[in-house]
């Protein structure tokens, strides 16, 4: 049986590679009854379209970055709260405490969750010197979620929303002059090219999860499904390890490209944290007592 993945990043970025690993331990552990065939750069659905596809069937396991459904509703977007978890072993933290209700809504959408992973810390890239949230005022500034287009609300920059694999042409065109993404993404784009600056304000560590179509799934024997939980569960810790360890390596080739990487000045980091504590309300409102289970459990441990 063969298995069509999605995924919305390029083939060299390492949620791909990760995926291909689990994709060989899934054939391995199936003694090849089920294959996994992946599909990175967003050549079989676009990103915006692969969570669809999975829920109605068109493909039977994808990978999507969550928070990009926040809309859809608000437990999506827990892992893009600003400033609540800014460090992996915080994201780790907030994920543990947020996965039963993540579950629970995915089941909904006829989704079995199989495993999640984190992007490196989220930081600012700008073509200029960016001192305070008055000097944000007016860029235009890519959007691919609630909250990156809340940012943009909150700082009075132009949102325009843009997928991972058409942001080198946005910046080369002046569609976009700002985002906020990982030090991945700015190396797979080699923003460089268009960017002058990066502010490494770790703002969250959004994710990526890999879900089946419930359907597909429920065909699955039992062995298949052990085999292919337990590959998860192991391609979940090895992704983490993984964006921990990138995470150095990706700031150091932007700097070594001709960026200025630096943290934010004082005042742009306090301006950024009124930005956190509107956004963590704001959530809590929308996300209602789940939200507030889940934040609650975070802050306890």
């Amino acid at each position: 049986q063969k298995w069509d993945m999605p995924m919305a990043y390029p083939a060299t970025n390492y949620h791909s590679q990760n995926a291909a690993t689990f994709a060989k331990c899934v054939a391995d552990g199936t003694a090849s009854k089920l294959n996994i065939v992946t599909h990175p750069g967003g050549s079989l659905f676009g990103g915006n379209d692969i969570k669809r596809a999975v829920q109605t069937g068109q493909a039977p396991i994808g990978e999507r970055l969550i928070s990009a459904h926040a809309n859809e509703n608000p437990l999506f977007g827990v892992d893009s709260i600003p400033f609540l978890a800014t460090s992996f072993a915080d994201s780790d933290k907030l994920w543990k405490a947020a996965r039963p209700k993540m579950e629970a809504v995915l089941a909904k959408q006829n989704l079995v969750y199989l495993y999640a992973v984190p992007w490196p810390p989220q930081g600012f890239y700008f073509k200029k010197e960016v001192n305070s949230a008055a000097d944000m005022k007016g860029i235009k500034f890519r959007a691919y979620n609630a909250a990156t287009a809340r940012i943009a609300a909150l700082g009075g920059m132009v949102p325009v929303q843009i997928e991972a694999a058409e942001l080198s042409q946005a910046l080369a065109t002046g569609v976009a002059e700002s985002f906020i993404s990982s030090g991945s993404t700015g190396v797979d784009s080699k923003v460089w090219e268009s960017l002058t600056h990066f502010y490494d304000v770790q703002a969250w560590l959004p994710r990526n999860v890999v879900f089946a179509n419930k359907d597909a799934w429920d065909k699955l024997d039992d062995a298949t499904k052990k085999a292919v939980s337990g590959c998860a569960d192991k391609a979940g810790a090895e992704g983490a390890k993984k964006a921990e360890e990138l995470t150095a390596g990706y700031l150091k080739t932007l700097a070594s490209n001709g960026m200025k990487v630096s943290g934010p000045s004082a005042q742009f980091k306090a301006d950024l944290a009124k930005f956190g504590e509107t956004m963590t309300e704001e959530w809590l409102k929308a996300a209602g007592a789940d939200g507030k289970t889940i934040v609650d459990a975070f802050k306890a441990k």
